[in-house]
């Protein structure tokens, strides 16, 4: 069934509330490895809780829709659909723990073709349920492989942010484990591509992938490490666009370049040589 442009521009999705506690905020860090050398005291405050905060990166999991293109009527075929690139404005420091209301819309969809498949853009808005501040905005865009030529208004994507065509100014290589993706999925994001097998066969992968925002994440803990000794206050937005799928097991080095306020970054899987993210950009507050 193609894609109805109107209809799925139109799309509601429903909001969600999520109270998360300190436990889902400590379970989030060590779910991308945070914590992995127990003697490293500069990683206990994200997952330890006397003195716990809230990894920067864990808005994208707030308050989440579930996999809307599968479970709502969307005219996707969901078991082709990939990661293309994902965004987080941060506009406050995240609460280790706290009641949040997520608003989901669509807000593109731009038909690249029949060969080439189409790009849903959504964004998810994160609200403290108490208080009524705006926590965050996450941003996403997800290649649908299966559903381009569907007439769809022809429209360019936006540039990607450039990297810098000069050496890195730090490399932090992170390893991960075979359970990753079983342990990453624990955050809220169900897709079965990422635990069964047979789906991951269906979509053409040798066996279940990496989420890509585990990756992401993975990326983000890299760049507090190397380049902002774990202050997660320090950061005010991430993106970062996804280029090729990994697998839970993997090691990444990321590639960081430091031009003031901003942070361009890379990543690589090291044992296929593999670009997972390119165009990463993060961008600290001014102090």
């Amino acid at each position: 069934m193609a894609i109805d442009y109107e209809k799925l521009l139109a799309l509601h999705i429903p909001d969600t509330q999520q109270s998360y506690s300190r436990k889902d905020a400590m379970l989030y860090a060590l779910s991308l490895g945070y914590g992995s050398d127990p003697m490293d005291t500069a990683q206990l405050p994200y997952v330890f809780e006397p003195i716990l905060q809230a990894v920067p990166s864990m808005g994208v999991v707030l308050a989440h829709p579930g996999y809307w293109p599968r479970t709502l009527d969307t005219g996707l075929n969901w078991v082709k659909i990939v990661h293309a690139e994902q965004g987080l404005v941060l506009h406050k420091p995240l609460p280790p723990e706290a009641h949040v209301i997520g608003k989901s819309r669509v807000v593109d969809i731009i038909d690249k073709g029949a060969e080439k498949g189409a790009l849903i853009s959504y964004e998810r808005k994160i609200y403290e349920r108490d208080s009524g501040d705006a926590l965050c905005t996450i941003s996403q865009t997800m290649l649908a492989r299966a559903d381009g030529g569907f007439g769809g208004p022809v429209k360019p994507s936006v540039p990607p942010h450039a990297i810098p065509n000069r050496p890195a100014d730090y490399s932090c290589v992170l390893h991960t484990q075979p359970n990753a993706a079983l342990l990453y999925r624990l955050n809220g994001d169900w897709n079965p591509l990422h635990a069964d097998p047979e789906v991951a066969r269906k979509a053409g992968f040798e066996k279940p992938i990496l989420h890509g925002l585990a990756t992401w994440g993975i990326a983000v803990h890299a760049v507090l490490k190397s380049a902002c000794g774990y202050d997660a206050a320090s950061i005010a937005s991430i993106f970062g666009r996804f280029t090729a799928p990994v697998y839970p097991g993997e090691t990444f080095r990321t590639d960081i370049w430091r031009d003031g306020d901003v942070l361009s970054f890379t990543v690589h899987a090291v044992e296929r040589n593999i670009l997972a993210i390119n165009n990463g950009k993060i961008t600290l507050l001014a102090r």
